[in-house]
């Protein structure tokens, strides 16, 4: 295990954050695995709840052993009291390994934050905070191997949607899984649930593919 997490990186970790490109939903969709150095991957999903349907993109990145980063955007549609919207949402994260799965400790562990903006007509929804991820892999590395992850996060957001002016603490906990079909597709699922959340629904659903390049 090569370690490269001096305190600067670790602080951005917890502004920037292993998140997803909206507020609702941190996460990465991707368990504690950190991409090669020079590396890239490109991820498509559906994201839907029982209020809320959207498409998402992330292109993640890596320039520094042990660290990676992403960049995520998508729309959504919303039905919310009053009308029906479409909102906007992009976000940026950073995801930093603290530990690497061995014969002893089977566990990769990372731990970053989430900065998220969600925009629309008479919308606006911004989270920032703290994530950590454990994952563990069973199989090939490459090619059939399956990998189950989990992650909790703190998130403080501040929501401005109509008479709804408000700012809290949201806790998201979310489970997935991801199956190696080939070296270059990896399909993914993933349940997040928000604990303490006044304006997002309790429960999402997500799934896609992750296509390292």
């Amino acid at each position: 295990m090569t370690r490269h997490t001096p305190a600067a990186l670790l602080a951005a970790a917890l502004l920037c954050g292993s998140g997803a490109a909206f507020a609702q939903v941190p996460g990465n969709f991707t368990g504690a695995e950190i991409l090669p150095v020079n590396a890239h991957m490109f991820g498509g999903y559906l994201v839907a709840s029982n209020n809320v349907v959207g498409g998402l993109a992330q292109l993640r990145l890596s320039f520094y052993p042990g660290v990676d980063f992403g960049f995520q955007g998508g729309l959504a549609r919303l039905n919310y009291t009053g009308g029906d919207r479409t909102s906007l949402r992009l976000g940026t994260d950073l995801k930093v390994r603290v530990r690497a799965a061995t014969e002893q400790s089977l566990y990769d562990i990372a731990v970053g934050g989430a900065l998220g903006v969600e925009t629309g007509d008479d919308l606006s929804n911004l989270a920032v905070g703290p994530v950590v991820v454990a994952s563990r892999s069973f199989g090939a590395s490459s090619t059939g191997g399956f990998m189950t992850y989990a992650g909790v996060g703190a998130m403080f957001s501040s929501v401005d949607a109509g008479k709804l002016k408000e700012t809290n603490l949201t806790v998201p906990l979310r489970i997935g899984a991801l199956f190696k079909a080939s070296p270059g597709i990896h399909l993914v699922t993933e349940i997040q649930f928000l604990v303490g959340d006044n304006f997002n629904d309790d429960v999402s659903f997500t799934a896609g593919v992750n296509m390292p390049f």
